[in-house]
């Protein structure tokens, strides 16, 4: 057998709820690390944390991550999880560092980093509960047009067009939720982290959040597809991965803007139709 050439590109992504004194001094220090290392991507700072999407050659990705202890509020990443695939060109155009509010819109106010946190679960326990029938309630905390994409079979999709009506589903929905085992996941962790936090405030017993995302469950599970239906949105010009993170023939409605599955081919929306009339 022939080693496996691997792939030119590299993608990585990570975040961290960490206390950052002053946002804005540190996107100048990562704006020229990522620019020195030739990467592109997004990176969003405020004073809850980082939330990091670039890509590179392999070499510079890591040499990016390995400089990263340099940087005063981000010295110590040891338990942040980085997660990584392949793709033949970067999924990103230019490199943009942006100091916002958040890290991720929840709109409940920025996090206190140091406020209790759910249990992380590990992709391997959430696959032996999925398959042993675990009395537990699975929740897609993504948008809607993400879980039409794909999903994990029986997970509840809230029908949320932006993860600030989150909370909202959370409220109406308390009475049944509150005490119940639900365990919660997102793309790759950040969203979860904050919506787990925020439920432990307001009264919800047992909460669990998939450990690093849905990102690493393909990534450690290696027979993902049989908890898997569909394709992983993902917010870069792949628009779409496989359970192996391979890039999928999923694309972008030129009218809508919603991702259309490589197994439709076209979109059904009233814009798009409208071209065809």
């Amino acid at each position: 057998m022939h080693a496996e050439t691997p792939l030119p590109v590299r993608n990585i992504g990570f975040y961290k709820f960490v206390a950052i004194a002053d946002p804005a001094v540190l996107a100048e220090r990562l704006d020229a690390l990522c620019n020195a290392h030739t990467l592109k991507g997004t990176i969003i700072l405020a004073t809850e944390g980082i939330n990091a999407m670039l890509a590179g050659a392999p070499a510079d990705c890591e040499a990016f991550i390995d400089a990263l202890d340099t940087l005063g509020d981000l010295a110590d990443l040891s338990d942040v999880a980085i997660k990584r695939s392949g793709s033949l060109e970067s999924p990103f155009k230019k490199m943009k560092v942006k100091v916002k509010p958040e890290i991720v819109t929840m709109r409940t106010g920025p996090l206190d980093p140091g406020a209790p946190n759910a249990a992380h679960l590990a992709p391997e326990t959430f696959r032996d509960w999925l398959r042993g029938g675990e009395d537990m309630v699975v929740i897609d905390t993504r948008n809607d047009y993400e879980c039409e994409l794909g999903t994990f079979r029986g997970a509840i999709n809230p029908d949320t067009r932006a993860f600030h009506e989150f909370p909202d589903y959370l409220r109406a929905h308390r009475d049944e939720l509150s005490s119940q085992k639900i365990v919660m996941f997102c793309t790759g962790g950040i969203r979860c982290e904050k919506a787990t936090r925020w439920m432990l405030q307001n009264d919800f017993d047992e909460v669990y959040q998939l450990d690093g995302g849905v990102l690493n469950y393909f990534a450690r599970v290696d027979d993902a597809q049989r908890d898997w239906e569909g394709e992983l949105f993902i917010f870069d010009e792949r628009v779409g991965l496989d359970t192996k993170l391979g890039e999928t023939a999923a694309t972008l409605c030129r009218g809508c803007g919603a991702p259309i599955p490589a197994s439709v081919g076209a979109c059904e929306c009233a814009a798009a139709l409208s071209k065809t009339d």
